[in-house]
């Protein structure tokens, strides 16, 4: 029996501010559903000591990212602190094409990239309990000093308020609900080859 409740396998992206906690959701998902992809970006920043090249990232060189670019082989990229980030077209495609739900963690940027590389993405965005409370968390990191903690919640506040773009909003009070709820749009778990394409 077809389970008409669960929506297909798709593309979903989650992007929200900086301390909102997208990096525990990720992982509880990934401890608890691992029938769902998490796609792995390409950088050209250093291989760090503990990092393996295909499960943290695809470490690249500044050339080779730039071919990939030109070559369109990027649903998004970007570039922070002199390194290129960006997530594979073709391992993307080929998951949906499978049948297997894809999740991506981006920022605001690239989600607005990917929303027009493939317009049937579905974009989720993680919300902080409270503003109060993201600032809290925001301010509270470390010895950060006052022009870093300025421009972070100055960008916390750029995206916050994007939130009307996104597809479905998810208020981060309590990590288990909110990974739940985030499994709940994936999609089926069963992977089930896609229909092919008509011409």
């Amino acid at each position: 029996m077809v389970d008409d409740a669960r929506p297909a396998a798709r593309l979903t992206v989650l992007s929200g501010p900086s301390g909102v906690g997208k990096d525990s959701v990720i992982e509880l998902i990934r401890a608890r559903s691992p029938w769902v992809w998490l796609s792995v970006s390409v950088t050209t920043r250093p291989m760090r000591d503990y990092e393996v090249d295909g499960v943290h990232y695809y470490f690249v060189n500044r050339s080779q990212f730039e071919r990939m670019i030109a070559a369109g082989e990027l649903l998004e990229w970007a570039e922070f602190a002199g390194n290129m980030y960006g997530t594979p077209r073709g391992a993307v495609q080929g998951r949906l094409r499978a049948g297997q739900p894809v999740l991506l963690k981006i920022d605001l940027q690239g989600a607005r990239q990917v929303r027009a590389a493939m317009p049937g993405a579905q974009l989720v965005f993680l919300a902080p309990p409270s503003v109060e409370e993201l600032r809290r968390r925001l301010i509270g990191r470390g010895t950060d000093d006052e022009e870093t903690i300025r421009r972070r919640l100055a960008h916390a506040d750029e995206e916050l308020a994007a939130e009307p773009e996104f597809d479905h909003t998810i208020v981060n009070d309590y990590v288990e609900r909110a990974a739940e709820e985030l499994v709940g749009l994936l999609g089926s778990p069963i992977l089930t080859p896609a229909r092919p394409a008509k011409d």
